[in-house]
């Protein structure tokens, strides 16, 4: 994958034994890169929340939009590329690092990153690294300069010969959706993994001149896709809300509710706020329920930025009680997240089988408590961003047989026509392969199901 090559930081002077060093341009943000890879493999941290942290307060507080976007870009190519990264590095590392060597191999994993898939000069990865490693690592200063030249002189032609989409997926997940979608389509999901997604806004009005004005297009569902990159909040209309970020897939199970115009709608597990957004500006009456204090903050930013109003209520579903029946409800239950791989690709290093059995067992629990407060006729939406069938199709098929409710088909009309994106039982079934324009950087959506029930 190829990548586009920030310009380097300005030169930072640090105190040496009481004297001013100029240090390498480049390397705070190099550094920076490497602990937050290391936090997200070795601590098991997800990236949004290691990033969010740097950026609040932490190693990326001084850096400026240009910066931070290069740590990121790092950072998420080897993420992104960690079976490549990791095949290429065994053959250099003659004796596996010790346990306590995280940071070195995330300066060597990082530095790899720019060497194979962004176009680094090798001078200046190497360099960098090296630096890095004299801050962090000393011991391993002339291990890493050693390996990474020999990875800038023979590396391009091992990843030549990778078969990228496969290896850099976790076996345990290959083998699950070859086993529910068969080998190509698993394949091919694969292949959407290794690009860097478009980015996805909701528009309150207009789509088609937003398009134009961020120089995008609009999907066939109505959302705005633009390659524009950068700090979103720079870009036009962000601060006049007239949008806000949201995956193509995951802005059409609201959608499925119908005209809630007047209705009372209840969002479940609502943050960050996406889909509350919607529910509000289609004219519902909104209840926003989340555990996470956090998390819910950003529900109430984002409403208050897009001008809309929603009430937000701070609860664990499995002990909350509302003190009404709604018309309409939408659960969008925690999962594995594997259908956000090609914009969060840290799930596919964080997540292991364990996990789908645990949240399928919650996710069942909060379906249930979910159905006793719909009102009779209701309609309801479950969805998750899994591509695992036990977090979707197996959910609605164990409510089916134990409660009062009944499958509501899809039609592809409500989903702009795009048929492949309705399972055969009527249900939605987006995958990351869906929407193949032909094109890497515009194609591809986030895996997402979906299933609309009615209160009987």
């Amino acid at each position: 994958m190829g990548g586009r090559r920030a310009a380097p930081s300005l030169p930072r002077s640090v105190a040496v034994g009481g004297a001013p060093v100029r240090e390498p341009a480049g390397l705070p943000a190099r550094l920076a890169a490497a602990e937050i890879l290391h936090a997200v493999i070795d601590r098991k941290r997800p990236f949004d929340e290691v990033f969010g942290a740097a950026a609040a307060g932490g190693s990326l507080a001084g850096f400026d939009h240009r910066d931070r976007g290069l740590v990121r870009l790092i950072v998420v190519t080897a993420l992104r590329r960690r079976g490549q990264i990791d095949d290429v590095l065994a053959r250099f590392v003659e004796r596996p690092l010790p346990s306590g060597a995280g940071i070195a191999r995330a300066i060597l994993a990082c530095a790899t990153a720019q060497l194979l898939f962004l176009d680094t000069p090798a001078h200046a990865a190497i360099g960098l690294a090296v630096a890095a490693a004299d801050r962090r690592a000393r011991r391993y200063k002339g291990l890493v300069n050693a390996v990474l030249r020999r990875v800038a002189e023979h590396g391009p032609a091992q990843v030549a010969a990778h078969d990228a989409p496969r290896i850099n997926t976790p076996d345990w997940l290959w083998r699950r959706w070859t086993a529910a979608y068969g080998a190509a389509t698993t394949r091919a999901i694969a292949e959407v993994h290794l690009n860097e997604p478009a980015l996805d806004l909701t528009v309150r009005h207009d789509p088609e001149e937003w398009a134009d004005r961020l120089g995008g297009h609009v999907t066939p569902t109505g959302t705005v896709r633009t390659t524009r990159r950068g700090a979103v909040d720079t870009l036009p209309g962000y601060s006049d809300g007239a949008w806000w970020v949201q995956d193509m897939a995951a802005a059409i199970p609201a959608r499925l509710l119908g005209d809630i115009s007047g209705k009372t709608v209840l969002d479940l597990c609502a943050a960050p706020g996406g889909k509350t957004a919607q529910l509000a500006a289609a004219g519902a009456e909104v209840v926003a329920v989340d555990v996470s204090p956090r998390r819910l903050r950003l529900v109430e930013q984002n409403l208050s930025r897009l001008g809309l109003k929603a009430q937000t209520v701070e609860a664990d579903i499995l002990a909350w009680q509302p003190d009404r029946p709604f018309d309409a409800i939408l659960l969008d239950a925690p999962c594995t997240s594997t259908g956000t791989i090609r914009r969060h690709p840290d799930v596919a290093h964080l997540k292991t089988a364990d996990a789908v059995t645990a949240l399928a067992a919650l996710q069942g629990r909060m379906l249930d408590r979910a159905v006793g407060w719909l009102a009779p006729g209701g309609t309801l939406v479950y969805c998750t961003c899994s591509l695992e069938p036990e977090e979707g199709p197996g959910q609605v098929a164990r409510i089916l047989a134990g409660q009062p409710v009944a499958r509501n088909p899809l039609q592809p009309a409500e989903v702009g026509g795009l048929a492949e994106l309705i399972s055969g039982d009527g249900d939605l079934r987006t995958l990351p392969c869906h929407y193949d324009t032909g094109d890497p950087a515009t194609g591809g959506m986030d895996g997402l199901f979906a299933a609309r029930l009615v209160r009987q």
